[in-house]
């Protein structure tokens, strides 16, 4: 008998039907199944969902979502946020909610009232977010340990989302309701901008002559990260660090505008060979908030922060109608 097997022996194993086999929800239902919960159906619409379910949730029927619905215990709703309210709503119409009924949700914006139509049919509503990106493999398995997840969920149930979380390796993280599309932008712009900046240096260092880009960053933003998250940890009191910004090394952290002006001469220029404004535009923007953040923090005194804003805010060749030199 396999562990699995085993584990769905145990008391409090609840069948699941996985909603929308997409990245997140393939992987939540083979993570759960892992944990001994049964995953007794799956909806899959397109071929690579179907493929994806193949994979991580093999033998698990394939059927549609009032089936689905039908034969669970727990529902995981795995589905694009802007079709998240449709779909509760267009299930409680067809009344296919059930009494005692788990229905857990992985979207990031929403916390529970999105699951509003379905809280009179008796249903128990969780809103688990992990904050995690997910390539839709079983590579994202290993991803969940230690993964935060953010819960919201009424008070009385709220253990029941931790435990969900903890069984599959997970660290819950309790956010309010009314606090969750602050919470979900945290974490898009972190991650999400991450992966723009990045590129953005990639190509300003391909464009340098540099032709492994991503050899070159690895290293170097592997440990800006590191650093910056070190600084975030909680001291030995359970205070909070003393911020990321503590991490800051570089031309802002030094006052030195005349090494910020040389660089953005470089990206206009970049700009003008290649089209890349958008480099140039992020390279400012993070400066000037870099700037401004290291002055509220005391790390550069305001006559410093002067002199980098005034670079930063001065004009390019191309407000006046011309472009920057080719080169």
């Amino acid at each position: 008998m396999t562990a699995t097997a085993d584990a769905s022996r145990r008391p409090g194993r609840l069948g699941v039907g996985v909603v929308g086999a997409g990245r997140v929800g393939a992987v939540l239902g083979s993570a759960l199944r892992a944990a001994g919960h049964p995953v007794v159906a799956v909806s899959a619409v397109s071929e690579e969902s179907r493929e994806r379910a193949a994979a991580l949730l093999p033998g698990v029927p394939v059927v549609d979502v009032p089936e689905v619905v039908r034969r669970a215990e727990l529902v995981l709703l795995a589905v694009p946020d802007d079709a998240l309210a449709p779909l509760v709503g267009g299930l409680a119409e067809l009344g296919l909610w059930q009494a005692g009924q788990i229905v857990v949700h992985t979207a990031g914006r929403y916390g529970v009232d999105v699951l509003a139509p379905a809280r009179p049919a008796g249903v128990i509503p969780l809103a688990l977010h992990p904050a995690m990106t997910f390539t839709g493999t079983s590579l994202d398995l290993s991803r969940l340990v230690g993964c935060g997840f953010a819960v919201t969920a009424p008070a009385a149930v709220l253990p029941i989302g931790q435990a969900l979380v903890v069984e599959v390796g997970g660290e819950p993280v309790v956010v309010d309701e009314e606090a969750r599309g602050l919470y979900h932008a945290a974490l898009a712009h972190g991650a999400n901008h991450l992966v723009v900046l990045v590129a953005q240096a990639a190509d300003a260092l391909a464009a340098a002559g540099v032709h492994e880009p991503g050899r070159v960053l690895a290293p170097l933003l592997g440990a800006a990260l590191d650093g910056a998250v070190r600084s975030e940890q909680p001291d030995a009191s359970g205070d909070r660090g003393p911020g990321a910004l503590a991490a800051l090394t570089g031309p802002v952290r030094r006052g030195d505008a005349g090494t910020v002006a040389e660089h953005l001469a470089a990206l206009r220029a970049l700009a003008a060979r290649s089209g890349t404004v958008d480099v140039v535009a992020g390279y400012a923007a993070l400066s000037r908030a870099a700037t401004q953040r290291a002055l509220g923090a005391g790390m550069i005194d305001p006559s410093a922060a002067q002199r980098l804003l005034d670079v930063l805010d001065a004009p390019g060749p191309e407000a006046a109608g011309g472009a920057p030199p080719a080169g």
